[in-house]
């Protein structure tokens, strides 16, 4: 970790554009040279040793020699890590580290493998996105309002440090030394972050970063979900967090020894910091442009803004005024795959240019060939995609996933020199589905957005969703779940639930429903709070707020997610469009 830490003492943001110019103009050459580093590093390994690769390393052989696997298969693999075997099972290097995937998708955090190569992959794609991001949007010495939350770091039955890969990475002293050479200043204090309790943590976070409200320079969280999350929240304790600041005395609701005594460092009186945030939250219509008004310095909001994050971005602007988002980049517990070199684009445009050295990546070409895994085609190699395509991601990395199905989708977009740059566009396990339909989460949040339209009409707004199919009934139906904010009334709400049945485009659920294959979409509006429920479920399994990700297609397994909508739905609608 030393060499680690040195590296960053210092970030010369010329020569890490320098750097990244190089290694993609010959992507397919640095791609091999990756994946012989990979396989001379760990051909020792059990699991590689098993398939018969007797030390080759070249593209051809491992294609040849290694499957495509998804988790389940390197599950036992995994289990024996976590469980204390320290021999060579799929790096010839002992995993220090169990990564803890947020379980929003599966239901259960899976356990995946972490070590000093991930992480400096990991400041890899922080100092290239930080580089272009600060050529476009330079950022003077001060401050960052970031709202990081650490959940707890456990320990498995082998004695492996265990937590999600945000915990994993913010307890490290080389991830510390990183932020501080790319101006990261968090404004809160180390205990806030690592707080017992998030709610605590929140609060602490929105008051240090009023407290230097002027040297705030951009706000970030690892999710839009935590920053839109952060300032609802703001809008419920702002008269209290001025009061903290007239008296400059903390809030009894901060019970946390640690937490208040590191703000006790923090908080002193200051009668006109208090008058002068009063009046101007008092001053806002409907909390438009809250961003800049609390934070006149600001000049972006930042975090991960795609995918499942997307339909977030209203409300986000919403506080956000005229202050630039950006999407940070693209990644997933098993690793990293692209920087966002292009930070000018809006978050529903954002690309990921993908960084060749810093695993072997294939594609899946997926065409119509969407759900049909028995018969799908050979996956191309880094450089050979093609612009307009869609994939599906295959990962090898230093920390001893080989061939490993991410689930994702991606589009490509463009080249980068000779690297891809790649749009998500969904994750392919989650898919509503009862006959010959197939409509992926992205295709949900278009319905979703378009009958939300109807609510914003009324003043009202969709606070979040989630959806399941229904096959208890003959025929199966899709099931919405709404929370709303505010009270629209029964014609908006049946009018909403026809224009969801209305909205979803494919080809195979219209032919359904006009044959009654499929039934009538129903419509459930859950009482206030149900989401922040489900959060709190899955904080209850050890899961950080700021990996968190509402589960928009609830799987089988996923039985109390399920439990907790149900049980908090206040009304019922059936469409009618058909």
């Amino acid at each position: 970790m030393k060499m680690l830490e040195k590296k960053m003492e210092k970030i010369n943001i010329d020569k890490v554009i320098e750097e990244f110019e190089a290694i993609t103009k010959d992507a397919e050459r640095v791609q091999i040279e990756t994946l012989k580093k990979i396989l001379e590093e760990n051909g020792c390994a059990e699991y590689l040793q098993n398939l018969g690769l007797n030390g080759l390393t070249d593209p051809e052989s491992f294609r040849d020699y290694v499957p495509i696997v998804t988790h389940k298969e390197l599950e036992p693999y995994i289990q024996r890590i976590a469980d204390g075997d320290s021999s060579s099972v799929l790096t010839r290097k002992p995993i220090t580290t169990i990564s803890l995937s947020s379980g929003t998708t599966q239901g259960k955090p899976k356990y995946l493998p972490f070590n000093d190569d991930l992480m400096e992959n990991t400041l890899q794609i922080y100092r290239t996105s930080f580089a272009f991001r600060n050529r476009e949007f330079p950022t003077v010495d001060g401050k960052a309002l970031l709202f990081n939350f650490s959940g707890k770091q456990s320990r498995t039955k082998g004695g492996l440090a265990a937590g999600t890969a945000t915990t994993n990475l913010f307890r490290s002293s080389c991830y510390k030394n990183a932020v501080r050479a790319m101006k990261f200043n968090c404004c809160s204090p180390d205990e806030v972050i690592f707080g017992s309790d998030f709610h605590q943590s929140l609060y602490c976070h929105l008051l240090c970063g009023l407290i230097v409200r002027e040297e705030i320079q951009f706000v970030f969280s690892t999710f839009a979900h935590s920053i839109v999350l952060a300032f609802r929240t703001f809008e419920q304790v702002w008269e209290e967090l001025c009061d903290n600041i007239r008296d400059g005395m903390l809030s009894s609701r901060v019970t946390d020894p640690s937490i208040r005594n590191a703000m006790s460092q923090v908080l002193k009186p200051n009668f006109e910091l208090a008058e002068l945030i009063h009046k101007k939250c008092s001053g806002l219509s409907n909390w438009y442009g809250l961003i800049p008004e609390l934070f006149p310095n600001v000049k972006y909001v930042y975090g991960i803004m795609t995918g499942s994050m997307e339909p977030y971005l209203k409300k986000l602007r919403h506080y956000a005024g005229d202050i630039p988002l950006l999407s940070a980049d693209y990644g997933a517990t098993e690793g990293w795959i692209g920087a966002n070199v292009n930070p000018k684009l809006s978050p529903e445009s954002a690309t990921f240019a993908v960084l060749p050295n810093i695993g072997y990546f294939e594609f899946i070409p997926l065409g119509d060939n969407v759900e049909n895994i028995y018969t799908e085609p050979k996956p191309v190699g880094l450089t050979e995609v093609k612009i307009g395509e869609e994939y599906e991601i295959i990962v090898t990395n230093f920390a001893g996933l080989y061939r490993y199905r991410l689930g994702d989708v991606v589009k490509v977009m463009g080249f980068h020199n000779s690297t891809p740059e790649l749009k998500f566009v969904y994750r392919r396990s989650l898919l509503l589905t009862i006959n010959i339909d197939k409509n992926t989460e992205k295709d949900l949040q278009l319905s979703v957005e378009e009958a939300a339209r109807l609510l914003a009409e009324e003043k009202l707004e969709l606070v979040d969703f989630s959806s399941i199919v229904d096959l208890s009934t003959d025929p199966g139906h899709y099931v919405i779940f709404w929370e709303i904010n505010g009270e629209p009334t029964e014609e908006v709400l049946q009018e909403c639930c026809n224009c969801l049945d209305r909205s979803f485009l494919d080809a195979g659920y219209i032919s359904s429903r006009k044959i009654n294959a499929i039934g009538p979409l129903e419509l459930r509006v859950v009482r206030r709070g149900t989401f922040q429920k489900i959060l709190y479920h899955y904080l209850g399994l050890g899961a950080a707020v700021s990996q968190f990700k509402t589960p928009r297609c609830i799987g089988p397994a996923n039985n109390v997610v399920l439990q907790i909508l149900s049980s908090n739905v206040a009304k019922t609608y059936r469409s009618n469009a058909f």
